[in-house]
């Protein structure tokens, strides 16, 4: 859903810009330009003199302006860093040996090694995201810690085991894994 919108949303800027920008263009090549156009002679500006004198002569003016202006970054920027974050793997390939291959679900290794990684002693519940290449997979684990658990004892059954198992059974030299751990809380008990 995300995908969609944000490809809707990149052609409906694109467009738009590249329609304005057309039309600036056009004007200022001396172009004829439909009537309802606001920028008509290659001499055109976008403010009049008369206007920038109105409007900067408010007070509230050029707080306005810089606080639109700064949420107006601030959107790009976190539209940009969401384009740039990895998204989750959807295939591994899982070689024979002999040249051949094939493709495993990535949703379906994730699955395997959450239900391992959870099955741990110590551990209240887990959560795995497959990121990287097809052919070089990570993973990325995050674990929910009882509050009697062992950290480093955790985190060495989970490499030892979990991790171990699902890069064995891939087939792959390597899997690479970042690993979260965060322990659980726990509500204080009343004794009598």
């Amino acid at each position: 859903m995300l995908r969609v919108v944000n490809r809707v949303l990149l052609g409906v800027v694109g467009l738009a810009l590249l329609c304005v920008g057309g039309g600036v263009l056009a004007t200022g090549l001396g172009v004829s330009v439909p009537s309802w156009w606001p920028y008509t002679g290659k001499h055109d500006v976008l403010l009049s003199r008369a206007d920038r004198d109105r409007w900067s002569a408010q007070g509230w003016w050029w707080p306005v302006v810089i606080a639109v202006l700064t949420v107006l970054v601030l959107l790009m920027l976190w539209w940009l860093l969401s384009q740039l974050r990895r998204a989750r793997l959807g295939e591994v390939l899982v070689e024979s040996g002999n040249g051949e291959g094939a493709l495993l679900r990535g949703r379906a290794l994730e699955n395997v090694l959450q239900s391992e990684a959870e099955s741990l002693q110590g551990v209240a519940r887990a959560r795995v995201r497959l990121t990287g290449r097809r052919t070089a997979p990570e993973a990325r684990v995050r674990l929910l810690l009882e509050p009697h658990a062992v950290p480093g004892q955790a985190l060495e059954e989970l490499t030892e085991e979990a991790v171990a198992h699902a890069r064995d059974s891939a087939g792959l030299a390597a899997l690479p894994t970042e690993a979260r751990l965060r322990a659980a809380k726990h509500r204080a008990q009343r004794v009598t």
